[in-house]
């Protein structure tokens, strides 16, 4: 069953070179609602929990140290077909294979360093949102 909401961060490489207010233009200007926003810095504890799924994985320790590296944009998203409409609009995880005017090829720096994070399914999108997110945050 899908849904109309999706999460996104707009990582720390972003926010640090100044393309936090681009990025979000180009979300709302991609028809997207933004129903909960909060500007805030991971802790390691809270980038290990919210990067749990990739433990075991070689680029853990640096996808944690990245994460915590400066502050983030969290946002719940709202639009018809919200997830697969966020991720076209993203484009793909290495910038160097992201289509032409998608965020990641705007604004990222390479394949570690890509400027935002977007939920790959309605699942994800939903316990993300949670992970950040109560109930009288989102509107």
């Amino acid at each position: 069953m899908s849904t109309n909401r999706t999460f996104t961060m707009i990582k720390p490489d972003a926010t640090a070179n100044g393309h936090a207010g681009a990025i979000l233009d180009q979300i709302l200007k991609s028809g997207f609602k933004v129903v909960a926003l909060k500007y805030t810095k991971l802790s390691v504890e809270q980038a290990q929990a919210f990067y749990a799924v990739h433990a075991a994985r070689p680029f853990y320790g640096e996808l944690v140290d990245f994460m915590t590296e400066g502050p983030i944009y969290a946002a719940i998203l709202e639009k018809d077909n919200a997830v697969a409409d966020f991720r076209t609009l993203i484009g793909a995880t290495n910038p160097a294979d992201a289509a032409e005017g998608t965020i990641r090829q705007k604004f990222a720096e390479n394949i570690g360093r890509n400027a935002i994070h977007g939920s790959d399914s309605d699942e994800n999108a939903a316990i993300e949102g949670n992970f950040f997110f109560s109930g009288l945050e989102r509107f």
